[in-house]
């Protein structure tokens, strides 16, 4: 089944698969009830997720009734059960709104909820990260998961992110990260697709961060703090939900 995700995310362009997940999500979520691991965000539990990974499938990673990957279900608990996004007033920006999150969050009667990208079918603002069409201090919160290691000029990124934030803003900035990395590793001059996805992880992306990159933020003007929030759960919970351990959260407020 591995070799069968692999081929299908390689073969076919992100926004097809979108749509395409609307209509076997179902299916497939039925085909594999059960009771050993659960998604947190809608509660519904499986005898097992699906694989998942564009280069080398994950096991057992891909919800199959949120399409919730490990990030996503950390992320839920965390806004969850560590902040106040499900019950105060805030403005939302969420960039490359993720299938798992955007209707449950646009259905929130406390947020003023918008979505923005350049190419996703699901946007409701297309827009790039580096010349973004809105006012300064305009947001309370951004969520922008798994977006910047796919953008050449991250650090123009990153700006744009912190001119849009309040002050006192929160941004939760998630990437595919290497902790034992010192330094971000790019290579422009690798534009195969095959070979960048070797490097890379997958085959539009144009980094491996390293630890490096909270100081980069920092640099920005954020405070940044790095929640290790698979520290405050148990062995049993990590294991039911399918979480990465040690997996970094990235929240980051402008001052």
């Amino acid at each position: 089944m591995k070799n069968l995700f692999k081929l299908i995310l390689n073969l076919f362009p992100r926004p097809f698969l979108i749509r395409l997940s609307y209509i076997v999500r179902p299916i497939i979520a039925l085909f594999l009830r059960g009771n050993t691991y659960t998604d947190p965000i809608d509660g519904k539990s499986f005898s097992k997720f699906l694989p998942y990974g564009y280069e080398n499938p994950r096991d057992n990673v891909l919800s199959p009734s949120t399409l919730s990957l490990e990030r996503h279900r950390l992320l839920w608990l965390y806004l969850k059960n560590e902040t106040n996004f499900f019950k105060e007033s805030f403005k939302v920006l969420h960039f490359a709104p993720e299938q798992a999150f955007y209707k449950r969050f646009r259905k929130l009667k406390n947020l003023d909820y918008t979505t923005t990208d350049l190419n996703s079918p699901i946007a409701d603002v297309k827009a790039d990260i580096c010349d973004l069409p809105f006012n300064n201090s305009e947001y309370d919160v951004i969520l922008c998961n798994h977006v910047l290691e796919h953008i050449p000029d991250d650090t123009k990124a990153m700006q744009e992110i912190y001119r849009i934030l309040k002050p006192g803003g929160m941004a939760i900035l998630q990437i595919p990260q290497d902790l034992n990395r010192e330094t971000t590793f790019e290579d422009n001059s690798i534009t195969d697709p095959k070979e960048r996805a070797k490097i890379f992880g997958q085959y539009d992306h144009v980094r491996i961060y390293g630890i490096d990159f909270f100081q980069k933020l920092r640099d920005i003007g954020f405070k940044v703090e790095e929640i290790d929030y698979t520290h405050r759960l148990s062995d049993e919970e990590i294991t039911k939900y399918c979480l990465s351990s040690g997996e970094i959260i990235p929240v980051c407020y402008k001052p």
